[in-house]
């Protein structure tokens, strides 16, 4: 199929960026602060990440990103344009620039997918041959082409979030805006829909801004990562030194929900039987980052303490979708003396692995 079909960028840079920005609600009992000094900066044609658990304030985030809601206090421009100073026609047209993909697909029941992908495309006032192909183009994008007369009941979940994905691009946006548009599919359809994201990205070269709780999807798509917490920003950067380097006790928390912290139900009686048998042994969690994944690190610490013996009972390798290498986490039991294991352990510290001693229940 042709590709220059899927290339409907509108040119520019689409920098989004928060200056201090602040959202009260005033409600009868008093005033809510939903977000609360927030300074980011969205650069053109990556994928943002912002995680946070409910109530954080990230969905304010987003409202006031399309216009829906104006800033408290601060200042929120995007291509350098302040949301608060445009007028009705010109907020319009902004909004435009953003696709928006839902949690509940947010689909047109009584609609096919062609007639939920050329939805926003009549509300442009397109003629209709040209509404007919360019939703068909986008249903191919997506991976539906052949599923166009197909109404919502009868498709899966992730069939659905398709349709949605396609639509939120009929528009031609520059920048598109994921809210929580994986957490009602299971994990297989979750990957799916996030390389399709990828994809998309890749061809169309869009700003993706990612909002979820879930810590899988940023490792799997985002290039940056904001941490949210009561409205504030509490932690940022790529998501290698997220992944690698958490600051904050509530980013150590989702890291550790998308790494290993503990080995499987299947591995716990090995354990126990390892401990049983030497319980004189240290059961050790270790995590490499970036290019110590691919280094024969354990092999070098049992060629210098030879005597050391090492019984590995777990370990697996991610990748970041950002392109800065792999996380890795491998849990071991050393069995030796006291002071081989207390010169292995400095190996491991001079190596900069993460060694955390595992206490087994």
């Amino acid at each position: 199929m042709d590709e220059s079909l899927f290339i409907f960028k509108q040119g520019g840079d689409h920098v989004i960026e928060f200056k201090n920005v602040s959202k009260i609600y005033r409600t009868k009992s008093g005033t809510v602060p939903a977000v609360q000094n927030v300074s980011l900066k969205i650069n053109t044609d990556e994928v943002f990440g912002i995680i946070g658990f409910s109530g954080a304030g990230k969905s304010t985030l987003v409202r006031m990103m399309n216009g829906i809601e104006i800033p408290t206090s601060g200042e929120l421009s995007i291509d350098g344009k302040q949301n608060a100073n445009l007028s009705k026609k010109q907020l319009r047209e902004q909004r435009r620039k953003i696709g928006m993909i839902f949690q509940h697909f947010n689909l047109l029941w009584s609609r096919t997918v062609l007639g939920n992908i050329m939805f926003p495309l009549e509300l442009t006032g397109m003629n209709k041959s040209e509404r007919i192909k360019k939703a068909k183009h986008l249903a191919e994008l997506v991976g539906l082409g052949d599923r166009i007369n197909a109404y919502p009941s009868q498709l899966s979940g992730g069939q659905k979030q398709r349709v949605g994905i396609a639509r939120a691009l009929a528009n031609d946006p520059a920048i598109l805006i994921s809210d929580e548009a994986t957490s009602a599919l299971d994990p297989q359809t979750t990957d799916e829909v996030l390389d399709l994201l990828a994809e998309i990205k890749s061809r169309l070269q869009l700003t993706i801004v990612i909002i979820t709780h879930e810590m899988h999807v940023i490792r799997r798509l985002a290039d940056r990562v904001a941490v949210m917490e009561e409205g504030r920003v509490i932690e940022e950067g790529t998501v290698a030194k997220v992944f690698t380097h958490p600051e904050q006790d509530l980013t150590r928390k989702f890291v550790n929900s998308e790494t290993d912290t503990g080995p499987d139900e299947d591995v716990k009686p090995v354990i126990s039987e390892l401990l049983q048998k030497y319980p004189e042994g240290q059961l050790l969690q270790l995590k490499f980052h970036g290019d110590q994944v691919k280094m024969p690190i354990v092999s070098e610490m049992l060629h210098q303490f030879p005597d050391l013996q090492l019984s590995i009972l777990q370990g697996s390798v991610r990748q970041l979708q950002d392109g800065s290498g792999s996380i890795g986490s491998l849990f071991v039991q050393l069995v030796g003396n006291e002071e081989d294991i207390k010169g292995a352990l400095e190996f491991l510290s001079t190596m900069r692995v993460e060694t955390e001693v595992y206490k087994h229940e």
